[in-house]
């Protein structure tokens, strides 16, 4: 058993010198992967941890949802350390009381955390185990030059899943975290059993590329309260505001959120977003085999319904489904409707007749389920 240890506390991360001059840390060159250290997860202990912007988005996510809140399925977290190549990487998992699909790895966006999933790991732990991690780059783990890819980054989330003993696991990923989740499924296609991508795409548009640009310039000059302005216009549909339920509230939040980053966060976000720069497009050549839904918010301008279609398409085995009232944030704005959706498809469930869908298609006929 791997020594008891206590959850890498928030905001952990290497020295940092402004966000405009950020540090890039070479890769470890022939590193053996370390052992994990294990222990319980203060993350889910309101009084051994002091108040982080990050909660900002768990609790969007929470209150977004129905005002009833079921913890009968839920125990509590385990957290583990390891690291690969050098690089640290961080997960946490949650087991149902009574499990009875493969458990569910969530794979979040830039600007989610290992513990900010809220509702969505509430809902899926009425039926499953849980897996959070922060991959190397983000979260609790170590900065990641940009220089490594998701294919990296899809082996450090085998690496830690390995380290729990997990075999197959179900997937929901959303936003950065979707293009990791696709490379597991081409790399390691029999780790995964069923697929649900929110909020992706197979390349990058070049308007989206030069919106992410100029972000980078704000963020290199230290104008947080701009790089936050500019990087939630790019994440969410401002002229669709007063169509989206809790549109205003989740942007006032991420505003406050982004424009707080610590200096070791807009690091990581400064490296994360040239890696997404530098690594545009996903190999479509090979598609994944499993199941896989994509999901987008019908007002979705960053990646657009048809995008999210596309990613699809590139897909063997494939569904599409446009989530009503929402745009890129949909996670967060229609929580309870996306893990419902989410919880349906990993359990192989019908997707027909959903009201908070626009529509759902079968685009690749791979299989049947």
């Amino acid at each position: 058993m791997p020594a008891a240890a206590r959850c890498p506390p928030r905001g952990v991360g290497r020295a940092v010198t402004r966000p405009g001059r950020a540090l890039l840390l070479s890769p470890a060159v022939g590193s053996r992967a370390a052992p994990p250290t294990v222990g319980g997860c203060p993350c889910d202990s309101g009084s051994s941890r002091s108040f982080n912007p990050s909660d900002l988005l768990r609790h969007a996510a929470q209150d977004a949802a129905s005002p009833r809140r079921d913890r009968s399925a839920t125990g509590r977290s385990t957290c583990a350390s390891t690291s690969l190549a050098g690089h640290s990487c961080a997960s946490r998992a949650v087991r149902a009381s009574a499990p009875r699909f493969p458990p569910a790895l969530l794979i979040g966006g830039a600007f989610q955390r290992k513990e900010s999933w809220g509702r969505c790991e509430e809902v899926l732990l009425r039926s499953m185990d849980v897996f959070t991690v922060d991959p190397p780059g983000w979260g609790a783990a170590d900065m990641l030059p940009e220089t490594y890819g998701g294919d990296f980054l899809a082996d450090a989330v085998c690496h830690m899943l390995d380290e729990w003993g997990a075999g197959q696991v179900n997937v929901l990923a959303g936003s950065y975290g979707s293009a990791i989740a696709y490379e597991i499924a081409r790399r390691h296609p029999d780790r995964v059993g069923r697929m649900v991508l929110v909020g992706t795409m197979t390349a990058i548009p070049d308007h989206a590329q030069a919106a992410m640009r100029r972000t980078l310039e704000h963020l290199a000059a230290g104008d947080m309260e701009t790089y936050a302005r500019v990087t939630v216009d790019l994440l969410m549909t401002p002229e669709r505001l007063a169509d989206i339920p809790n549109g205003a509230r989740v942007r006032r939040l991420l505003l406050r959120r982004i424009s707080n980053l610590s200096e070791a966060e807009a690091h990581q976000m400064r490296t994360n977003t040239l890696r997404l720069l530098t690594h545009q497009a996903l190999d479509t050549s090979r598609p994944p085999r499993p199941p896989v839904l994509t999901v987008a918010g019908e007002y979705d301008s960053f990646t657009t319904p048809e995008l999210c279609r596309q990613m699809a398409a590139a897909c063997a085995d494939s569904w599409h489904a446009e989530v009503r009232d929402a745009d890129h944030m949909v996670i967060l704005e229609r929580t309870a409707e996306v893990a419902d959706l989410a919880r349906r498809f990993l359990a192989g469930e019908a997707l027909h007749g959903l009201p908070y869908c626009r529509s759902i298609e079968r685009v690749s006929p791979g299989g049947t389920g």
